[in-house]
């Protein structure tokens, strides 16, 4: 009886009946963003869409441009993009995380409606407060060991973003003006609102930024730590300056739109790898 019972677990395993079983053995593409209008753009693309919800969390499941993705709002900050994305790569085992949404600029030659690709994550408000800010890395609580100070996007990824982005026509924020364009380099993170052109001008001196956000480092340490390969995609609202309220009310629709074309342009890549 007992050995009766091991084949039938063994064809079990081998002939999974779950349908839920079936679908997680595809590849899956997790996408995630912290403002609402930042995910409802894909969501409108999504086809077969089924929803979770996951520690309280709603997660819809779904095809995008063929892909099997998940995709799951944040919230603002870095603690909540943490929790979500944890929930996301433990319940739905994906193949990679995308983050596509809304930033401020840093670099003084990039203006709202610009997207960023994230080459390299970090955060700008970790570190030892004296006079001024001392930035350390991280710390990995498995290991011990410290992160690295900046997250590395997974190269492959960088590539499709960099190459699909060529052939993007992006909504211009105001009508006129240059069309938007597609820049590779830092995004850094931290839990303030950046309003500030002293503060920013730090960050593009210090950091060498060209955006930040509250999200982004969270999402890229928390993957980092779990060995998932991630990017993220950010269109700039405003210029993290004296204006930066007024202006995010006037470019944040346009601004997200942006990112979540580019991030479809990758899922579609993505799926004709598969």
């Amino acid at each position: 009886m007992c050995q009766l019972r091991l084949l039938l677990a063994g064809l079990l395993l081998l002939h999974p009946c779950d349908p839920k079983a079936q679908t997680r053995s595809r590849p899956v593409t997790a996408i995630v963003g912290a403002y609402g209008d930042e995910i409802t753009y894909l969501l409108g693309k999504v086809e077969n869409k089924k929803q979770s919800i996951v520690g309280g969390l709603p997660f819809t499941e779904g095809e995008l441009d063929g892909r099997h993705v998940v995709v799951a709002l944040t919230g603002i900050g870095k603690v909540n993009a943490a929790i979500t994305t944890t929930l996301m790569i433990e319940h739905f085992h994906p193949t990679e995380v995308l983050f596509s949404g809304i930033a401020g600029g840093v670099d003084p030659a990039l203006s709202p409606g610009d997207l960023v690709i994230g080459k390299k994550i970090a955060y700008h408000d970790y570190g030892t407060l004296g006079d001024s800010l001392l930035r350390d890395p991280t710390r990995n609580p498995v290991t011990g060991q410290n992160n690295p100070l900046f997250f590395g996007s997974n190269d492959t990824l960088v590539e499709i973003a960099e190459r699909v982005s060529r052939g993007l026509t992006l909504e211009k924020p105001i009508e006129g003006r240059p069309a938007p364009h597609v820049v590779s380099g830092i995004i850094v993170t931290g839990d303030v609102f950046v309003s500030s052109q002293k503060a920013t001008q730090r960050l593009w001196q210090q950091l060498d930024a060209e955006a930040t956000d509250m999200e982004s480092a969270a999402v890229a340490q928390t993957c980092w730590q779990r060995g998932i390969p991630f990017i993220v995609i950010r269109s700039l609202s405003d210029a993290a300056d004296a204006d930066a309220e007024k202006d995010i009310h006037r470019f944040y629709r346009v601004a997200a739109h942006n990112a979540a074309l580019l991030v479809i342009a990758i899922t579609d890549e993505l799926a004709r790898r598969q």
